[in-house]
C-alpha cells in the first residue's frame, strides 16, 4: 500500500477516505487541520499541520505557517499570492523560493 492514492481520516466519529488528488488546501487550526476538498467539503482532524506534511505525498507542499496546498490543484501563483479552487492563500517568503522551483518543474 506504499503508492496508494487515499487516506482514511478521522471526523465526526467516522472515518471517511480521502483521495489525496481531491484535496485542495489543509489550514492549521492548533492541533487539528481543516481539510478542503475539490466537491467544496471540509473536514476537521485532529492532527498538526507540521505532523501531517510528512505523511502527505510529494504534490502537496507547505506555503505558510498555517497552509498545505496540493500543487496539482494550483489554478495559477502570482507575487506572493496563489489560488486554489477560488481560494487565495498568501505564501510566506520563507516557503516562496521553494514553491517556485516546484512550479518551475511543471512548466510546459
Amino acid at each position: 500500500m506504499e503508492n496508494r492514492s487515499f487516506a482514511f481520516i478521522k471526523t465526526d466519529k467516522k472515518l471517511v477516505k480521502l483521495f489525496y488528488k481531491d484535496i485542495t488546501v489543509i489550514k492549521g487550526l492548533g492541533n487539528y487541520v481543516e481539510i478542503n476538498t475539490t466537491d467544496d467539503k471540509r473536514h476537521i482532524y485532529y492532527k498538526t499541520l507540521k505532523d501531517l506534511i510528512e505523511s502527505l505525498p510529494d504534490e502537496f507542499m507547505r506555503v505558510h505557517h498555517s497552509y498545505i496546498v496540493n500543487l496539482s490543484n494550483i489554478e495559477y501563483f502570482e507575487d506572493n499570492q496563489l489560488v486554489c479552487r477560488g481560494q487565495k492563500i498568501t505564501v510566506a517568503k520563507s516557503y516562496k523560493e521553494c514553491l517556485i522551483t516546484a512550479l518551475h518543474t511543471m512548466l510546459l
